[in-house]
């Protein structure tokens, strides 16, 4: 049934994907399709049938063998396991330039998410308004926390400023952290980091770059 817990625990690799199907599936809606088959749903994000179907066996939602996924009820259940039926607010720390593109990017409140507070630790910036936000300082995040009930933090500092910022998100309530500094993050248990190095990914490109196998995904 559409919006129920999966019957099982999820994989993080296939937790990873599931916002991808998410957005395929929304856009065969969008369409008028009533269902949609593994292969369609391969093609449209990138992957093989039989890791798509292996995805979604831990969804509760089943297909039908020649006809495939019921598209407005794996919408529904996939965006309550991504929760996008509940808003969650996010806290930013690090205002640089990278902190001011993610503050000023428009595509949060569609998944589900809502840019409640920026901060910084620079008193040139703190006050400074970017996009609908002022700026306040680190020493708030606290208080911020508990009056917009954060649930998750976005690190956008330089890579030695990165644990002190984790540190301070960690200290304020914050259990899930996405980290865009180039830096291993030591964080208490129980607090869930996922990190994207642009520069790293850059370099894993020109690796990959002129191999067969190269491709989103893989």
């Amino acid at each position: 049934m559409s919006g129920e817990p999966p019957p099982r625990s999820i994989p993080t690799a296939t937790a990873g994907r599931l916002p991808a199907y998410h957005r395929a599936l929304v856009a065969a809606a969008a369409a008028g399709a009533r269902t949609c088959s593994s292969a369609e749903l391969a093609a449209a994000v990138g992957a093989h049938p039989d890791q798509v179907r292996k995805d979604l066996s831990h969804l509760a939602t089943r297909g039908t063998r020649g006809v495939g996924y019921p598209v407005g009820a794996l919408v529904d259940e996939l965006a309550g396991v991504l929760g996008l039926a509940t808003e969650r607010a996010v806290v930013l720390v690090g205002v640089g330039n990278l902190g001011r593109a993610l503050a000023t990017y428009d595509g949060f409140a569609a998944r589900g998410l809502r840019l409640a507070a920026l901060v910084d630790v620079d008193r040139r910036v703190v006050g400074r308004r970017v996009g609908d936000l002022a700026v306040g300082h680190v020493d708030e995040l606290p208080a911020l926390v508990r009056r917009h009930r954060v649930e998750l933090g976005v690190v956008a500092v330089p890579a030695a400023a990165a644990q002190a910022a984790a540190d301070a998100l960690t200290g304020a309530g914050v259990t899930a952290l996405l980290s865009f500094a180039p830096a291993h993050l030591r964080v208490p248990d129980g607090v869930v980091v996922r990190s994207v190095d642009v520069a790293t990914e850059l370099q894993l490109l020109g690796l990959l770059r002129g191999r067969p196998a190269a491709r989103a995904g893989t």
